[in-house]
């Protein structure tokens, strides 16, 4: 199985959850990747931030860098995880069929189905910003992992 995650720029969001997944799944039986809906910081290593929240928690995105979300993708990957609605429009926006589409899903439904909660953007804000960002990940990276684990 080959899942990626979404976010705008990819170095905040999108690679600490491509981070925590790696993290709960035999790497074996998934892939993950990540990817940002615009090119802002392609080649880029993830936020300092991100690296050191995830650190914390024993996780290394040091061999992370930063890329765009492109077509291709629907082609790559089983699942592409959107951390928010804008990034989860842009995506559907360049899907090419309702195949690509049913492959899009906002990763906070993970926890609670329907509520089409956000993750918001740390980038901006302070370290507490990326502590809450990796709390939410880590809950939903629980509920993916625990889900290909019966597959």
């Amino acid at each position: 199985m080959k899942i990626l995650m979404v976010c705008l720029g990819n170095i905040c969001r999108s690679p600490l959850a491509e981070g925590i997944l790696q993290s709960k799944v035999h790497p074996n039986k998934v892939q993950v990747d990540s990817a940002g809906t615009a090119a802002y910081h392609v080649g880029e290593l993830p936020d300092v931030r991100s690296i050191k929240v995830a650190k914390k928690y024993g996780i290394d995105l040091s061999s992370q860098r930063a890329r765009k979300f492109t077509v291709l993708d629907f082609d790559n990957f089983d699942l592409i995880y959107a951390m928010d609605s804008s990034n989860y429009q842009n995506i559907l926006s360049i899907a090419r069929n309702a195949s690509d589409e049913q492959k899009v899903q906002l990763i906070l439904n993970e926890i609670d189905a329907n509520a089409d909660a956000e993750v918001p953007d740390p980038y901006y804000g302070g370290n507490d910003g990326f502590e809450n960002v990796y709390s939410m990940l880590d809950e939903a990276c629980e509920k993916i992992a625990a889900k290909i684990e019966k597959l």
